[in-house]
This record gives structure tokens, C-alpha cells and sequence, in this order.
């Protein structure tokens, strides 16, 4: 990996491993009528990260590792960190804790079948664990993971806990949280570093929320889906809040996350952890 000026910290280049349907609220029932397109943008992502020599974290979705086995097995032997992002891409808080158990136990098993090693980190189907389903943390450390990356501290209709904290922290269960990267303008949270706002919003905010973490001494999170590299999958007619931020701007996500990688230092999200802790344990 390149190296970049001390003392900014490496950011968190993490993906949502899912296919282009699962994040679009459809009955799961329709699933195996839809096109299968997961390849395409998986292999267009996996060429920008290598051609960049940047570590990522995959973030896989069970439905998507039963699907395309051999993808995640070729995520893993590219050097990529293998975390769950549950089974069946619902609301947590619409799960319940014994189904959210069910459904992270689930996809750790079908991962476990696939690749060698523990499973430490998740993410939550749409950033959806939200206020009112704190017992979720409770959940995944029983199941063995360390760290989760699902609390975004912005208001959105779908997600967020707006108050919660912008920076890597700890909760009360001990389990570790590493939230996406906002920036704070007006009093308010902006989302600044992945998904729908990389292609909505210019790209110099994506590089300015990511840098001005770093100039705080943050670490950024950065996320993307595989779906945002393959501008031709197939168009829905969905809501307009849908529609928009799932298919606008599609055809600049290759050229933008390309000057990104060059632009911003990144490593996976459990590298990330273990930067914090070293220099942490350095201070004290």
C-alpha cells in the first residue's frame, strides 16, 4: 500500500455486498425472478481497489453469498476483510431481536462455510439500527462480533440516531462502533462519504468530509455497493424517493471512487481499529 503524510489517519473503505434489487424495499419474494448482476460491479470494484492497492472491508450480505459464492471467496483471497451485513437485507428494527439473532446467526454460518476465519465486523441493512433497538448490540457481541458500523448519526426516513456520536466509540455492551463519516455544518450532521451521496452530492464534499475527519484526527468510513458500478442494471419503476438516490448519477461512480482512491489514504475497517488502539496505547 502507498504511503501517504503522517500524522492523517488511513481511512475505512468498506462495501455493502449486495445485489442492485436487495436495498430497494421489493418483497423478497420477487428476488429469484430478478436478473442476477452482482459480478458486474463486484469485479469492477475489486480492479479499482487492486489497481489502487487499498484493503477494504465487504460487508456480505447471506442472500448475496448463497447467490455468488465464488465472488466471496475471491473477495477474500484478494486480501479484502469479510464482515456480515446480515441475511435477508430487512429493518432491524422491524426484525425483532430473536429474528435479528436468527438472521446474523444465519449469515454467519453460510460466511463460515466460505471463508477461512472469524467474522468480526457488521452492518445493519440500511443503517437501520435505530433508537429503540439499542438490544441489537447485545445480539451481535452473543454472536461473536467485535465492532459494527451501523448507527449513521444523520436524520434520514430510513435510519439514523442524528445524536449519536460522529467518531469511533464504544456502547454500553463493549461492542465497538464505527460510524460512516459526516460533517458537521449549521448544527447539523451532513453525510458526506458513501452511497447515493458520493454520486448526489459534487465530489469535492465526499473528499472535504473525508479530509476534514482526518484533519480533526478522525478516521473516515467511506461506503459503496457493488450496484453503483454497473449503471446498466435493470430500472424499476420505484417512488420518486427511491428512484433518485438509487439511480442518479450512476455512470460518474467508476471515475469518481477512481480519484477518490488516489486522493484519500484507505484500508479496511478492522485495520482501521487496530491503527486507533496502537495510537492510542502510544499516548497513554
Amino acid at each position: 500500500m502507498r504511503s501517504w503524510p503522517d500524522p492523517s489517519p488511513t481511512n475505512a473503505f468498506t462495501v455493502d455486498f449486495e445485489d442492485w434489487y436487495h436495498g430497494i424495499e421489493l418483497d423478497p419474494s420477487t428476488w429469484p425472478s430478478l436478473e442476477k448482476r452482482l459480478e458486474v460491479g463486484t469485479l469492477a470494484l475489486l480492479e479499482l481497489l487492486q489497481e489502487q492497492s487499498v484493503t477494504a472491508t465487504f460487508f456480505i450480505l447471506g442472500d448475496a453469498a448463497e447467490q455468488h459464492p465464488d465472488l466471496v471467496r475471491e473477495i477474500a483471497a484478494q486480501g479484502h476483510e469479510i464482515g456480515t451485513h446480515g441475511t435477508r437485507h430487512q429493518f432491524v428494527y422491524n426484525l425483532g431481536k430473536d429474528e435479528f439473532r436468527k438472521d446474523v446467526a444465519y449469515s454467519l454460518e453460510i460466511l463460515g462455510g466460505l471463508v477461512s476465519g472469524p467474522i468480526y465486523g457488521h452492518r445493519a441493512p440500511y443503517f437501520s439500527i435505530t433508537e429503540g433497538c439499542e438490544w441489537a448490540f447485545e445480539v451481535l457481541q452473543e454472536c461473536g462480533i467485535r465492532y459494527d458500523s451501523s448507527v449513521f448519526p444523520v436524520k434520514n426516513y430510513r435510519y439514523g440516531i442524528p445524536g449519536s456520536p460522529r467518531w469511533r466509540h464504544h456502547r454500553d455492551s463493549g461492542l465497538v462502533e464505527l460510524p460512516p463519516t459526516t460533517w458537521r455544518f449549521a448544527g447539523c450532521n451532513l453525510p458526506t462519504a458513501g452511497g447515493a451521496y458520493f454520486r448526489l452530492f459534487p465530489y469535492t464534499l465526499s473528499r472535504f468530509g473525508l479530509t476534514q475527519a482526518n484533519a480533526e484526527g478522525h478516521p473516515g468510513v467511506f461506503y459503496i455497493h457493488p450496484w453503483e458500478l454497473d449503471p446498466d442494471h435493470p430500472r424499476l419503476a420505484l417512488p420518486y424517493r427511491v428512484r433518485v438516490p438509487h439511480y442518479y448519477n450512476l455512470r460518474a461512480t467508476r471515475s469518481r471512487l477512481r480519484r477518490l482512491l488516489s486522493d484519500v489514504p484507505f484500508t479496511s475497517a478492522s485495520e482501521v481499529l487496530v491503527e486507533l488502539t496502537d495510537a492510542e496505547t502510544a499516548v497513554s
